[in-house]
C-alpha cells in the first residue's frame, strides 16, 4: 500500500493535540504492520520535520537484511538539521564492519555536518566494539559542535573495553581540546569505565589544555 503525503498527514493531523514521539512511534507500527509505502515523503524530509522519522522508521522496520538498511540509508543521507542521526545506529549494528568503514570513510569528508557525524556515531554499538585501532586515526578537527560530540561519544564508547589504546592515542593525537575535552568528560560520566581510568583520563587535561595553547599560537 503506497501511501501519498496528504494521507500521512491525515494520520499526523488525526493524533493528540502536542502529540509526543510515542504517538508517531504507535503510528510506525501502524503503517509497518501494513506494511506501508512511505516513499512519498521523500522530497518532504528535510523541509517538513513531521515526517523525518516515520520515512525513516516505516521503510527501516520493514528490511530484514543489515545491508539492505544500510543501503537505505546511504541514499537518503538527508540529515540536515537533524541531530538524531544517532538513532538510526540500531539498525546497522550488525553490518560488517569493514563495509562499515568504507562508508564512514566517505561520510566524514561530507561537507553536511550531520552526515559527518553519522559517520561517527553510527559505530556506536557492537559494531565499533574491539576496532579502537581502526577508528581512532578517523577522527578529525572539526568546528561544528555536533560533530564534535559525536566524535567525543565514540572516543568514549571505545574507552569502555579498549581504556589503555584510547589513553595512549589522547596523549598524543592532534585533535583540539574542544574534541580532547568532550570526550574526557563523557569518559568520566560513563557508568562502564573504572574510576581508576576516569582519574587518568582527568589527569590529561592540564598537558592536551597546553598542548592546544601551543599549536594556536604556533
Amino acid at each position: 500500500m503506497k501511501l501519498t503525503k496528504q494521507q500521512i498527514q491525515k494520520d499526523i493531523d488525526a493524533l493528540p493535540q502536542n502529540y509526543k514521539t510515542k504517538d508517531v512511534d504507535a503510528l510506525i507500527k501502524k503503517y509497518v504492520k501494513e506494511q506501508a509505502d512511505v516513499s512519498a515523503l521523500r522530497e518532504y524530509v528535510l523541509t517538513e520535520q513531521q515526517f523525518h522519522r516515520i520515512y525513516y522508521y516505516v521503510t527501516l522496520q520493514q528490511m530484514k537484511d543489515v545491508t539492505e538498511r544500510m543501503i537505505f540509508i546511504h541514499n537518503n543521507l538527508l540529515f540536515e538539521d537533524w541531530w538524531h542521526t544517532d538513532e538510526l545506529i540500531k539498525y546497522v549494528a550488525d553490518l560488517d564492519f569493514d563495509v562499515a568503514v568504507s562508508y564512514a570513510k566517505e561520510y566524514i569528508k561530507s561537507e553536511d555536518p550531520f552526515i559527518v557525524r553519522w559517520g561517527y556515531v553510527l559505530f556506536i554499538s557492537k559494531l565499533g566494539r574491539g576496532h579502537a585501532t581502526t577508528l581512532l586515526p578517523l577522527m578529525q578537527n572539526h568546528s561544528h559542535y555536533y560533530v564534535q560530540m559525536g566524535e567525543a561519544w565514540l572516543i568514549a564508547e571505545l574507552a569502555i573495553e579498549e581504556s589503555d589504546t584510547v589513553y595512549e592515542w589522547m596523549k598524543t593525537n592532534n585533535l583540539t581540546y574542544n574534541i580532547n575535552g568532550k570526550a574526557i568528560q563523557k569518559i568520566c560520566d560513563s557508568y562502564r569505565i573504572t574510576k581508576e581510568w576516569k582519574e587518568r583520563f582527568k589527569e590529561l587535561r592540564a598537558v592536551l589544555r597546553n598542548r592546544n595553547d601551543i599549536n594556536q599560537e604556533a
